[in-house]
Order: C-alpha cells, then structure tokens, then sequence
C-alpha cells in the first residue's frame, strides 16, 4: 500500500512511519522541515503541509495513496497553543478531502488521531455535568481543543455522505510512552471519564491500531465510520 503521513515528526506520527514501513507500505510523509526524519527505504518526504502545498501537487499525491493517517497536534507552547493556524487539524482534513481527484476509483481511507476528550455525539455518549463544564472551558480556553472537535465533526457531518472518502477517528486516552506494543482494549465509547478519571493508551498502541485499520480489511468495516476509544489493557499487566 502507500500511505501518506500528516503528521509524521510527532512523537506518534515518528510510530506510525516506522510501523508502516515495516510492514512493507510505501509512505509519503509532509513534513515542515525534512531534516527532522532520516532517510529510509520506501519513505519520500516532502517539505510542505497539507495547508501550504500546491493543491494540484497533493491532489496527484491523493491519485496514488490508499490511505491518510493524520497525527497532527498542536505544539506544547504558547505558539503552538494560541498561534495560527488554530484550526490546524480540521483545515489540514479539510484540503485533504477538497483535493481529491475525481478520477480516484475506490473511496480513500482517512484515519484520524483524535482524543476521548471529544464526545461522539451520533451515539449521544453520557458525561457527568462537572465533565461537561471542564469542557466548556477547554473549548472556550484551548484552541486545540475545539481544533480536535471540529476535525471529528467535519468526518461525521460535512462528509458523511461523501463517497470519495471512507473514515475513522481513533480516540486514545492519556498518552504515555512506551517502548513495544503492548495489549490493548478497544471500545465504541469511553469507559471512564477522559477528565476525572482518564486511562492510559501508550502512543505505540495508538500508531499500531492505526496502522493495522488501513491495512485489515475486516477491523476496518468494523469501525468504518465511528470513533473508536482505545485503552491499554491493564489486566495484562496486573
């Protein structure tokens, strides 16, 4: 297969690439500064974001992938918080799905890494009214956020209906790092509150799912349009 990576210098997106190429896909990484990811068999990097490359330059890329795995996020800092563009993700998507070609044969899979922070609301998912207002906050307060929320909603309502494209959100829980793949849960919801009450979903975890969605035809019918919650399995560990 051959993926293109948005996303790919992020401490998951680095996990994803690896991953991907190990078993064997092409990958096209854009990336804001090339020199960030060393050289690798079946790995082309392109200086650009989805925002500032030539669109006719992308929509010949979306010719030729199978699949988008976008890791995007905001950097820990005041500018990455607070500084433009603020709507990074959803805008990201957005030129993706604007760009594809129209002589593309069969819909392109888009696999997005979100967060339990965000609510899928076709399934109305039940949080406890502090949770709530910490949200409201977060949404007020936290550009990042709202970005995360905006990118599920432009999936789940603006495309749902669009045939150029077939997707799935994966909403890890508190992230943490560690070194291998480990056993890990998933689920249609959240188990427990992303606020109070978080889980922990090793960044590994979150890139070998990812992968293995493009790649098993049968886990991704089974999670074709929803927004999958992972969890490490902590009874393994116990």
């Amino acid at each position: 297969m051959i993926i293109l990576v948005l996303g790919g210098t992020g401490a998951t997106g680095r996990l994803v690439i690896k991953k991907l190429l190990t078993q064997g896909n092409e990958v096209i990484a854009l990336v804001r500064n090339s020199s960030t990811l060393a050289p690798q068999e079946r790995l082309t990097t392109i200086t650009e974001t989805a925002l500032t490359i030539d669109k006719q330059q992308l929509s010949s890329i979306l010719g030729t992938v199978d699949a988008v795995i976008c890791c995007l996020g905001h950097n820990l800092s005041w500018r990455g918080v607070y500084g433009p563009p603020l709507m990074l993700v959803k805008n990201s998507i957005q030129r993706v799905v604007e760009s594809l070609p129209e002589q593309r044969t069969s819909p392109l899979k888009l696999v997005l890494m979100n967060t339990t922070g965000n609510r899928n609301l076709d399934l109305n998912e039940a949080i406890s009214l502090p949770q709530k207002i910490v949200l409201m906050i977060l949404r007020c307060c936290l550009p990042p956020h709202l970005d995360n929320e905006r990118a599920a909603n432009l999936l789940r309502k603006d495309y749902k209906d669009n045939n150029k494209i077939e997707w799935i959100a994966v909403r890890p829980d508190g992230l943490v790092d560690e070194i291998n793949v480990s056993a890990y849960t998933q689920h249609e919801s959240p188990t427990r509150s992303a606020i109070f009450d978080a889980g922990k979903t090793s960044r590994i975890n979150v890139a070998d799912f990812m992968c293995q969605l493009v790649s098993d035809n049968e886990l991704w019918t089974k999670w074709k349009g929803q927004m999958p919650v992972i969890y490490n399995d902590e009874s393994s560990t116990a």
